[in-house]
Parts: C-alpha cells; sequence; structure tokens
C-alpha cells in the first residue's frame, strides 16, 4: 500500500467526504454523458445548501433594507446583517466586531487599503513591498498608488519551487518600507507563506501588513492575532460562500484614521453643504445599502466550513499527496510549484500541449479546471512559462476524481 493512499484511509476515518458531498447539490450534476468533475475550487468554490437555504430563507422571508427602517423586519434583517459581522469576527479571531468591514471582495478590499491608508500615508520615496506572486488585485492598486504618490515597488523574489526567497526579503526590508503586502496562499501555485514569520519582520522596520487570505480561507481558518498583520482581506466565494461579498479586517485604529473610501448613506453623522461628519467603524466604509443577503450567507459559510476543521484540512492534505503521486506517474506531465507546505493546489504542464488546449480537452470528459497565467503574469514571467493547467481541490473531492483527471490527461498526452 502506497503511503498516499495509507493517510487517505487515516484521514476518511475521521472525515465523511461522501456526506459533505451530499451537502452541495452541484457535484451532483453531470457534464454531457460525464459526471462533472470540479477541480476549480481555486476560482470559486461551491456552496453547500446551508448557505444556499440561508439565502433563500432571507429573501422569502426577511428582505427589508437595514440600519434605517423602524419596523421589525428590518429590525430582523439588521439583526441578521450585524449577526454575520459577528460570524466573521469570531472565523477570523478578530479582537472587535467592528473591525470587520464588508466590501465585495478581496479585490475591493485592497483597493480600499491602497486608496484610503495608501494615498494618506505613503510619500516619495517610500517603498512598498511586495512579493513576485501576488495576485494582481494585489499589485495593480499598489501601482496606481505609487504613480499618485511616488513611492517606490519594490518585489521579492520566489525560487524555482515557488517559495519565497527569505533572504532576500530581509535584504530588501529597511526603514523606507512603508508598506508590505503578501498573498497567505498562493492562488497560482498553493504556496503556504510563513506570515506569521513575514509579518513580525516586516513590522519591526516599521511597515504596515497586509494579507490577502483569498486563497487560504478555502482550506484553514486564518487567525489574525496569531498572524500580527495590520490587515487581512478575503473573498466570499473562496470560502463556499455567495460572490460579490467579501471582507477587510483591520486594526480598529488604523480603520478609524483612515479617509472614508466611498461617501453616501449609512457612513456618515451628518450631512450639510457646509461640512459633513463621517461614521466610526464599521460604517464609516459601508455606504450604502450593503450586500445583505451575501454578508448572511457568508456568515453561514464561514461556520459551515469551520465546523469541519481540522478534520478536512488533514483529507485535504492526504488528497493532495495522492494527486501529485498520481500526476507525477504520467510521462511528460511536470508540477509546476513544488514548496514544502501547499494547499490542495497542482499547477502542471503537460509536454508541450498548451494549457488551454488541454482545459478544453479536459473539459469534454466532464473535468473542470483552470488554465492560463492565473492573475498572476508576474509569476508565469519569472517561472518563464505562459500558464499553467490548474487543478484545485477541496474536501469535497474524491480519489475518483483524481483518477479521472489522471486518465483523461493520459487520454490526452497519447493524441499528441
Amino acid at each position: 500500500m502506497s503511503c498516499s493512499i495509507s493517510r487517505l484511509q487515516e484521514a476518511l476515518a475521521r472525515f465523511d467526504v461522501n456526506r459533505v458531498r451530499g451537502e452541495f447539490p452541484v457535484l451532483s450534476r453531470r457534464m454531457g454523458k460525464h459526471p462533472l468533475t470540479f477541480l476549480d475550487s481555486g476560482a470559486s468554490a461551491q456552496k453547500p445548501l446551508a448557505v444556499i437555504e440561508r439565502i433563500n430563507r432571507y429573501y422569502s422571508e426577511e428582505h427589508a433594507n437595514i440600519h434605517r427602517g423602524v419596523y421589525r423586519l428590518s429590525e430582523q434583517a439588521t439583526l441578521a446583517y450585524e449577526h454575520a459581522r459577528e460570524r466573521i469576527a469570531r472565523f477570523l479571531n478578530a479582537p472587535e466586531t467592528r473591525e470587520v468591514i464588508f466590501t465585495r471582495g478581496a479585490t475591493e478590499s485592497v483597493n480600499l487599503v491602497a486608496a484610503t491608508w495608501g494615498r494618506a500615508n505613503l510619500r516619495a520615496g517610500d517603498e512598498i513591498l511586495l512579493t513576485g506572486m501576488e495576485h494582481h488585485a494585489n499589485i495593480v492598486p499598489w501601482q496606481m498608488v505609487a504613480e499618485q504618490t511616488g513611492a517606490v515597488i519594490r518585489v521579492v523574489p520566489v525560487t524555482p519551487a515557488g517559495e519565497l526567497d527569505l533572504d532576500a526579503f530581509r535584504s530588501l526590508l529597511s526603514p523606507r518600507t512603508k508598506f508590505f503586502g503578501c498573498v497567505h496562499v498562493s492562488n497560482a501555485l498553493g504556496t503556504i507563506n510563513p506570515v506569521e514569520t513575514l509579518v513580525r519582520e516586516a513590522k519591526a522596520v516599521g511597515a504596515t501588513v497586509l494579507i490577502d487570505g483569498a486563497q487560504a480561507v478555502a482550506h484553514f481558518v486564518p487567525d489574525v492575532q496569531a498572524i500580527g498583520c495590520d490587515f487581512y482581506v478575503f473573498s466570499g466565494h473562496k470560502l463556499f460562500g455567495p460572490t460579490g461579498i467579501g471582507v477587510l479586517w483591520g486594526r480598529a485604529d488604523l480603520l478609524n484614521a483612515m479617509p472614508p473610501y466611498q461617501g453616501g448613506g449609512d457612513m456618515i453623522k451628518k450631512v450639510d453643504f457646509d461640512g459633513t461628519t463621517y461614521r466610526e467603524i464599521p460604517e464609516r466604509f459601508e455606504a450604502g445599502t450593503p450586500h445583505i443577503s451575501g454578508a448572511i450567507g457568508l456568515g453561514v459559510a464561514a461556520d459551515y466550513f469551520a465546523a469541519l476543521q481540522p478534520a478536512a484540512h488533514a483529507y485535504e492534505d492526504a488528497l493532495l499527496e495522492y494527486a501529485v503521486e498520481k500526476l507525477t506517474a504520467i510521462p511528460g506531465l511536470r508540477l509546476v510549484g513544488t514548496a514544502q507546505r501547499k494547499v490542495a493546489v497542482c499547477s502542471f504542464l503537460l509536454g508541450d500541449i498548451h494549457p488551454h488546449d488541454v482545459g478544453t480537452m479536459l473539459d469534454a470528459d466532464g473535468i473542470a479546471v483552470r488554465t492560463g497565467h492565473h492573475c498572476a503574469m508576474p509569476l508565469m514571467k519569472t517561472l518563464g512559462i505562459p500558464g499553467t493547467v490548474r487543478a484545485s481541490m477541496a474536501f469535497y473531492n474524491t480519489t475518483e476524481d483524481i483518477d479521472r483527471l489522471a486518465v483523461s490527461l493520459e487520454r490526452i498526452r497519447k493524441m499528441f
């Protein structure tokens, strides 16, 4: 018996993957004559019945605008929305519930910090330190701020194995480093970065730190107090929740010192043509009618996911080991990203076949993967490749999913 099979059997003794799969309706679909094999959770995770039914109940029985109404239905909707904030604060181990800001997603969360904290605090000659494995959403907003303020962007290089060069990171730190932005888990490679160490060392030179947790929250529960960062962001749809909702967590003192990102209803104390006064957090950054159902659904998703831990994460680790064993046995297949610490993501190339062609042919067998640069073009440039095929797994995937992927890849390989 192989080591990966042994680990899977041990993990399955504590985690009933078939029961969990039954809670995700879409996984029972067929794509033509094939069962759906969904291996693209890194792009957007599927939704359990608990989330779907809670959103349906909100729209069926509870919908009203929040915070402003004095009638009972509005008060019930407001309580449900604010309860979701409490759930997210608990999920992140946030010191205060008011530090949780609801946004449209991780992208808007980063843009909010860049446009408010960045413009207010960065000056010409200051340095913004990013890593070479960042998603575009944690690069472009800082480029925009750098252009506006005169700050300079520095980049931590990535090793051929897909890990950050920690010696280079330390050499780049200086009193000029005013901001450090780092992905918790690489969306393109699955690498888990040592964020606690990175944060501690960046803050030692006085940097403000943002961690992009968009990929991390689908695999393990983060602890912002243990990480020690100033900001942490993620998207709801990665955490088995709705699209169009996300979170910015930030330290209360920093958030309250930042200028508003948008103006409008609910973020003001008083409006007059002579001047306007703003509310404190969280309302300060939630102008207008928010995505009420999205926040409620996200709160349920966070609780659902946390309740499956740590057994689900251990199962994913074992499934990753099984997938690596299966894929590396295919002649001509090369894994891209072989970090020692990874989540259940396998990026790879199959001979000289273009990743898009591989993805299209896999789809003919009902297998959904992501292909391309994964919104990480600088990383692909560093690795010297145009893109990869990415199979990103979740706790609802099975060995049968991996076996179907391997069989299909063998078929494709033999066609070329």
